[in-house]
């Protein structure tokens, strides 16, 4: 007994440790978040330089937290099973971090924040202006950081291993490759059978004239209504839409708005807001440590896609919805029938903007901007080429030409910010999200009819009670396994394309 004691003492000091390096990091959130929603033009530069300071006194903090030994012993003990799962979490999770940054200098990791800071700015610009060779540069440098980060940590079989872990751990460049081929195999050939359907959907009937403050208003309703708590956060306006948790008690959204269109928001708020549930689902006591963080950004994607597919797309989901949207939008949706809405936002049509993508082509998506970040990483492509090599993939994956860099390769943020690594996460989210999805459907009696009464309290609950609460408890491979029974298994999401496409292009 007096052993467990000093030990949870142990333990308390480590989380002492890394629950003040968490401060930092939310303050270096916030410092992004303002960045992309706030921020004047000018400021730019001076951001950067405070970023890269910030990022440098995380980074010291992080390798120094072993300076009396502490985690190391620690370490030891978690290797002779002497720790409980709580303890083992922290310990183990804290350790595979603090490896990885003690292998990267401090002047790298303020390089690799300042200039990631300052290209997210001509990003914007370049993508503003229709330029590649304008962010090219600042693209140049970033690949040519990771490319050096990969070797600094160190990886078994290919360098893009070395970062797609830190999204995804576990994962090799080998599994994300079978994992989208799988899909790709399957993807093709269904969107190609869904283009010979002779069932055509009309999207331009939802077009409109939809003023953004009352967008505004109606998306947040919208996130409210399925759970999202605007007491412990906020949604604003960016370029690219993006969730920002700062604390489980701070989160912050992000959504974008077309005044022609309003499912343009819509879509993107609803998957955000899956983002932003999680975040304020994380254990509130355990915050600064990995028991209040998420598991892996595939588990974080699986909760917005399941939000904003399983759940926001479906025909009970607008049967709710619909009746408050022609309220605020009598024109055009009084016109419009609940079964022509639900067609019209599930039509499959192959587009040159992710977010924008139908759930089917989306993946496509992933599969396109992979292949290519794998190539960049190990220096098989020239990057003045990108526009040409995303040009060829988008009409050989899409059959559909792309009129711009703008909306080519320039319309992602992830490669300013240096998330190389990230895209995979989006395809596994959707295998997560059918899995996950399949289970709850057996587990909440009546689920169909509570969605369409406007009832999310249960669901919430469940991905709450089953998912969020639990941190870095368990690995993604074993919280699905804890959770489905199985192993991740792309079976279901097959499934359930199969079923809810057959249904409305009437195919075989």
């Amino acid at each position: 007994m007096k052993f467990i004691l000093y030990m949870n003492k142990k333990v308390e000091k480590l989380k002492e440790r890394i629950v003040e390096i968490s401060h930092l990091a939310s303050i270096s959130g916030l410092l992004s978040w303002d960045q992309e929603v706030m921020m004047p033009r000018k400021a730019i530069d001076a951001r950067a330089a405070s970023a890269a300071h910030l990022a440098g006194i995380i980074h010291k903090k992080f390798i120094d937290i072993d300076f009396d030994g502490a985690l190391t012993n620690l370490k030891k003990q978690l290797d002779k099973g002497k720790l409980d799962d709580k303890e083992r979490a922290i310990v183990a999770e804290t350790w595979k971090e603090f490896e990885r940054e003690i292998k990267l200098p401090e002047s790298f990791v303020r390089e690799l924040a300042e200039i990631t800071s300052k290209a997210q700015s001509v990003w914007a610009e370049a993508r503003e202006k229709n330029n590649f060779l304008l962010f090219l540069p600042y693209l140049s440098e970033i690949v040519k950081l990771k490319r050096k980060e990969a070797k600094l940590v160190g990886y078994k079989n290919h360098p893009y291993d070395a970062l797609i872990d830190v999204y995804e751990p576990g994962m090799t460049t080998d599994d994300a490759a079978k994992i989208l081929n799988d899909l790709k195999d399957f993807l093709i050939p269904f969107v190609k059978k869904i283009s010979l359907s002779k069932q055509k959907i009309n999207s331009k009937i939802l077009e409109g004239n939809f003023p953004i403050e009352k967008q505004i208003k109606f998306n947040k309703f919208i996130a409210g209504k399925i759970g999202f708590d605007f007491e412990t956060g906020r949604i604003d306006e960016s370029v690219h839409p993006f969730t920002m948790g700062l604390h489980p008690y701070d989160t912050r959204l992000t959504t974008r708005y077309k005044k022609n269109n309003i499912f343009y928001s819509i879509g993107s708020t609803v998957h955000e807001a899956g983002h932003g549930i999680y975040e304020q689902g994380l254990p509130v006591e355990h915050f600064g440590t990995p028991l209040s963080e998420s598991i892996s950004l595939g588990a974080h994607e699986s909760q917005s896609r399941l939000w904003e597919n399983n759940i926001g797309k479906s025909r009970e989901f607008w049967k709710y919805f619909y009746p408050k949207i022609k309220k605020e939008f009598p024109l055009p949706f009084n016109k419009i029938s609940l079964d022509e809405l639900y067609k019209t936002i599930n039509k499959i049509s192959p587009s040159l903007i992710r977010t924008e993508a139908d759930e089917i082509s989306y993946n496509l998506h992933i599969i396109l901007r992979f292949e290519i970040e794998k190539e960049m990483i190990e220096g098989s492509i020239d990057l003045k080429d990108l526009p040409q090599i995303w040009n060829f993939k988008v009409k050989e994956y899409f059959g559909i030409k792309v009129p711009s860099d703008s909306l080519g390769v320039l319309q992602d943020v992830h490669w300013s910010c240096g998330l190389i690594g990230y895209f995979p996460t989006y395809a596994i989210g959707n295998l997560y999200a059918a899995q996950f999805y399949s289970v709850m459907e057996k587990q909440i009696k009546d689920i169909k009819n509570k969605i369409s009464k406007g009832d999310f309290l249960e669901i919430k609950n469940w991905l709450n009670k089953n998912i969020h609460t639990h941190g870095k408890l368990y690995s993604a491979g074993d919280l699905v396994k804890k959770v489905t029974g199985e192993p991740l298994n792309s079976d279901y999401f097959i499934k359930y394309i199969e079923n809810k496409y057959k249904e409305i292009y009437r195919v075989n």
